[in-house]
C-alpha cells in the first residue's frame, strides 16, 4: 500500500507542478500589450487551469500527508525531510502568489512587466530541483 499512496502522490505532484510551471507563462503572454486581443481568452485559461492545480495541490498534501503516516518515525529523524518540507511550504506560498496575480489580471490591475513574470516563472524550477534532490539524493 505503500508504494501504491507514494505513486500517487508522486502524480498528482507531477499534476500540481504542471500549473505551476504553465499558470506563469500565461502571465507572461497576458503581461505583453501585443496580446491585447487574447486578454480574455487568457483569463478563462487561467482561471480554468488554476482549478486544476489547486486539485493537484490538494491530491498531493492528501497522499503525501498518507504516505507520512504510515513511516513517520522515519521522516521525522532525517534532515532532508524537514528541507523538502519547507520548500513544499514555500510553493503554497508561491501558489497563493499566482492566484492573487491571477486577480489582479482579471481585475485589469496588473502593474508588471512580461519580463518580471518571465523571472517569476523561474521559481517553482529552483524549488523541483531542491526538493527531488531532498528526495531522491538525501544529502543530510
Amino acid at each position: 500500500m505503500y508504494l501504491w499512496l507514494k505513486a500517487i502522490h508522486v502524480i498528482f505532484m507531477v499534476t500540481w507542478f504542471a500549473g505551476l510551471f504553465y499558470l506563469p507563462r500565461l502571465f507572461i503572454y497576458h503581461a505583453m500589450d501585443e496580446n491585447k486581443q487574447s486578454f480574455e481568452l487568457f483569463k478563462v485559461m487561467e482561471k480554468r487551469l488554476f482549478g486544476i492545480m489547486t486539485i493537484g495541490a490538494a491530491l498531493t498534501v492528501l497522499f503525501g500527508t498518507a504516505v507520512l503516516m504510515m513511516n513517520w518515525a522515519y521522516f521525522m529523524s532525517t534532515l532532508w525531510f524537514p528541507v523538502k518540507f519547507l520548500f513544499v511550504l514555500a510553493l503554497f506560498g508561491y501558489h497563493y502568489w499566482c492566484y492573487r496575480i491571477m486577480l489582479e489580471f482579471r481585475q485589469e490591475r496588473n502593474q508588471r512587466s512580461h519580463v518580471w513574470y518571465r523571472w517569476f516563472n523561474e521559481a517553482p524550477a529552483l524549488a523541483l530541483i531542491v526538493i527531488v534532490i531532498m528526495v531522491i539524493v538525501r544529502p543530510f
